[in-house]
């Protein structure tokens, strides 16, 4: 909590990237805003103070060739849409918009991001959970139903929740692209 506390424009790159590492790996679902935090008595730290200097290593190499923008995405969509480009697309969950902090993604960014795709010259693949809302928006793209087990709170339970997800795509989804649908 301590750190969550301390502002981030007061510390060095370094310190920023070891405060928000911390923070990540030991967040419940790598939220951002409205992190919450909570012990696992059966399973090892997430985070190992010792390793901390080859982490930040690792990461740098993994992320040396990396464009991060932060950016809207109906924006960033525009900015690199072009053929021979795939999107992944992992909008919030639909009634989790607010997930991500407020004014980010709105109910109504699903039609819009909707009808975006329907023009984009790349292909996309999207991520989403199945609601009848979310067919209903995508219903013009193939969709193919995946089986996942959320784990976030497995930790607490030592069980996954098994629910029902869905691939979206502006391109055929045959049996290689996903799992079989949830059971």
């Amino acid at each position: 909590m301590r750190l969550r506390a301390i502002d981030p424009a007061c510390l060095t790159d370094i310190e920023r990237a070891a405060r928000f590492l911390y923070l990540q790996r030991l967040a419940f679902g790598g939220k951002v805003v409205g992190r919450s935090f909570g012990v696992s008595t059966t399973t090892p730290a997430r985070f190992n103070l010792a390793r901390l200097r080859a982490m930040l290593a690792a990461i740098r190499d993994r992320l040396q060739p990396v464009v991060i923008e932060q950016l809207p995405y109906a924006d960033f969509i525009r900015r690199y849409d072009r053929p021979g480009m795939l999107f992944y697309l992992d909008p919030p969950y639909w009634n989790c918009e607010g997930d991500y902090g407020a004014d980010v993604f709105d109910r109504g960014d699903f039609e819009r991001l909707a009808e975006q795709l329907r023009a984009i010259r790349g292909k996309f693949l999207l991520s989403i959970n199945d609601t009848p809302e979310v067919r209903a928006i995508f219903a013009d793209f193939p969709m193919r139903e995946v089986g996942v087990t959320y784990t976030i709170s497995a930790a607490a339970t030592g069980n996954g929740q098994r629910v029902g997800e869905l691939l979206i795509a502006n391109f055929a989804l045959d049996d290689a692209a996903g799992s079989s649908a949830p059971g």
